[in-house]
């Protein structure tokens, strides 16, 4: 590890959490540490630690707070939101209820793996091509449901709000007009966009997955938050803590943090458009310094896209190689998604979107709200001091 000044730009991995939500979760741990099932005056206090979690997510969402469901993280609130559809009535014997999923490969690994799950269970899944510029076109998603509707009605679309590794921002009220137009659901993975675009991101959505870690918050938990009437199935057994969705006991540390971010995060989004004019000046020198050096980089995601996040392929050089050599400047940054991080493949996302070779090569920068041009700076600095040295051989 080194002993420089660490420059973080990996937010999009994590977030730090923010001082105002480690105050409520040191509070909570102080006051609020009983049971929240419990109806004594300790569990009181524990369940309004929860009801206040919920009660941000649905101003943050702009759904009820009826309609929240905590869960451990945006993983399982993915999942929740794609089992859904298919295991209520008509479902046999582990067997999904007859129905088609449309969603694309560049989706997160959580709801990707699901719905690979889901089709192993009967569901009849349909894959929507992105284009190379790391949109989903409406018109694929309509031509995908048109054909899914051949084998079975399609009951559910799923589509993030903003791409993970690119930051490409998705057409979600297109699509939730045609998908509704069809009799489906949309179910938006807003966990890239909470607290860094406006509601209008995943505008039209009837489920919205949510997770803290991204907005400051702890990790741990998260939340699926969905339109009135939309019946849940849960995806564990036991007590019935989340009316019976998701059991287990609630952490009111971990509500009080959630609370405190989810609350925040519905001012942050004028200083994430503020990071656009650093993202793009890290571009810029980033470009020339490769260019100078032989390697000019390739930028993955050339649709719009949220403003702070950069991904960026560099000939001659392994994506987790140059993220080790920078980490040993002192600099996080990824060459994936965190929760694909450790595996021999590359990016499934860049995979589908510009092919292996660029995959391979990729390495994502997040900028956040913290981050300065001294930072932005700095940066660039050990940058070229990595590629004057250039890519390992082998």
């Amino acid at each position: 590890m080194s002993s420089k000044r660490l420059v973080y730009l990996d937010w999009n991995a994590t977030t730090p959490p923010h001082p105002d939500v480690l105050a409520a979760i040191a509070q909570s741990w102080e006051s609020a540490w009983a049971n929240p099932a419990s109806v004594h005056g300790p569990g009181r206090r524990a369940r309004a630690h929860v009801e206040a979690a919920r009660d941000a997510v649905a101003a943050l969402t702009g759904m009820d707070a009826r309609d929240v469901v905590l869960t451990s993280g945006g993983t399982e609130a993915n999942n929740l939101a794609l089992e859904h559809a298919f295991f209520g009535a008509g479902a046999v014997g582990g067997r999904a209820a007859e129905g088609a999923l449309v969603l694309s490969p560049i989706e997160h690994p959580s709801v990707v793996r699901a719905a690979e799950h889901l089709a192993d269970r009967g569901v009849a899944v349909e894959w929507v091509t992105p284009e190379a510029s790391g949109r989903i076109d409406p018109a694929a998603v309509a031509a995908a449901m048109d054909r899914a509707a051949l084998r079975a009605p399609v009951r559910l679309v799923t589509l993030q709000a903003a791409n993970h590794e690119t930051g490409v921002i998705q057409p979600v009220a297109a699509v939730a007009e045609l998908a509704h137009a069809r009799g489906a659901r949309l179910h938006v993975d807003a966990v890239q966009a909470v607290g860094r675009l406006d509601a209008t991101a995943w505008a039209g959505a009837d489920l919205v997955s949510v997770a803290a870690h991204k907005i400051r918050g702890p990790k741990g938990i998260g939340a699926l938050a969905t339109r009135p009437g939309v019946r849940l199935r849960p995806v564990l057994y036991g007590g019935g803590q989340e009316r019976g969705l998701r059991p287990g006991t609630q952490d009111p540390a971990a509500c009080a943090g959630f609370a405190a971010a989810a609350e925040r995060a519905r001012s942050t989004s004028p200083r994430y458009a503020e990071l656009a004019a650093l993202r793009d000046r890290l571009e810029a020198s980033l470009g020339a310094l490769g260019t100078r050096h032989g390697t000019p980089p390739e930028r993955n995601g050339t649709a719009p896209r949220v403003p702070h996040v950069s991904n960026l392929s560099w000939p001659g050089w392994r994506g987790e190689e140059l993220c080790a050599a920078l980490d040993l400047e002192g600099v996080a940054v990824s060459s994936g998604s965190a929760c694909s991080a450790g595996t021999a493949e590359p990016s499934p996302v860049l995979l589908a979107m510009v092919g292996a070779a660029r995959a391979t090569r990729a390495v994502r920068v997040s900028l956040g709200e913290e981050t300065t041009l001294a930072d932005i700076e700095e940066a660039e600095r050990r940058w070229a001091l990595i590629l004057s040295r250039g890519a390992p051989r082998g």
